[in-house]
């Protein structure tokens, strides 16, 4: 192979281990964030669990994290504020990113 293919090649696998990587760290800040919001609900041990799923799950619906917003925010209805959602989902999404970062 040419120098110009192994550097194709590189990045290449380095933008599908970005893609992976974003991928598990918007499922795990959605996870956390259930969890969050269950607890705000007063759901613990398996319904807390189940409902963090339902949130992993939204994300799904459509491109982006508005599907998630939404599903929290008319989940929680006045129990936490729109900007009391987006900031956590901001803080989790930190989380996220150093809990993978640390299973490295």
């Amino acid at each position: 192979m040419s120098t110009f293919d192994d550097r194709e090649n590189a990045f290449e696998n380095k933008f599908a281990h970005d893609a992976e990587m974003q991928f598990k760290a918007d499922a795990r800040r959605n996870k956390l964030l259930g969890l969050w919001a269950a607890e705000l609900m007063g759901k613990s041990g398996d319904d807390a669990a189940e409902y963090a799923k339902e949130v992993v799950r939204s994300d799904f619906e459509e491109a982006g994290h508005e599907d998630v917003y939404r599903k929290v925010s008319g989940d929680l209805g006045d129990l936490a504020s729109e900007a009391d959602i987006r900031k956590k989902m901001a803080e989790l999404m930190a989380v996220a990113k150093k809990q993978l970062m640390d299973e490295v």
